[in-house]
């Protein structure tokens, strides 16, 4: 299968289940949306940021339907002015490539330096997608299983509504 080992084996580990969809690389949300798969099934948006002094990084997980612009996003998350993480930060925090960013990017934090801002919309969707750390992959899981993934992984993390 396509993508970080690590990926696969904390999924089994934490017993959550998947399905698996390979297809031609998609490094941006739209590219991914074209090969987009599974009834009731949420198109995740990721994006990686960093803080003004570049000590802090934040992972934001959104619906891919909606359009956010980072000061937006500054407005909502209250901290403080945000750009773009560098290909360099997004290696060291999360083990990833750009246009492979995922929620699954957490399981190679083991410091647990990124703070993770979960979107409300997904709270109440049946089920999600995200790349398994490789855009050439899509995995589904289920909502709920999302959230048991959030939980167990360890790092900080809230739902915030980036639309109010």
């Amino acid at each position: 299968m396509i993508g970080q080992p690590q990926v696969y084996e904390c999924l089994d580990k934490m017993g959550i289940e998947y399905e698996y969809y390979e297809h031609p690389e998609a490094p941006t949300i739209e590219i991914a949306a074209q090969f987009y798969r599974g009834e009731d099934t949420t198109l995740c948006k990721n994006l990686f940021f960093r803080n003004h002094k570049g000590n802090r990084h934040y992972l934001v997980i959104m619906d891919s339907r909606h359009q956010m612009d980072i000061h937006s996003i500054e407005k909502m998350l209250r901290q403080g002015k945000l750009s773009f993480a560098s290909s360099e930060r997004m290696m060291k925090y999360l083990g990833l490539r750009p246009g492979s960013v995922s929620l699954f990017g957490l399981v190679n934090d083991k410091d647990h330096e990124v703070t993770l801002f979960v979107d409300k919309g997904l709270v109440n969707v049946k089920k999600v997608s995200f790349h398994p750390n490789d855009n050439r992959a899509s995995l589904v899981i289920s909502s709920s299983d999302m959230f048991k993934f959030i939980e167990n992984i360890g790092n900080e993390w809230q739902v915030v509504d980036l639309y109010e």
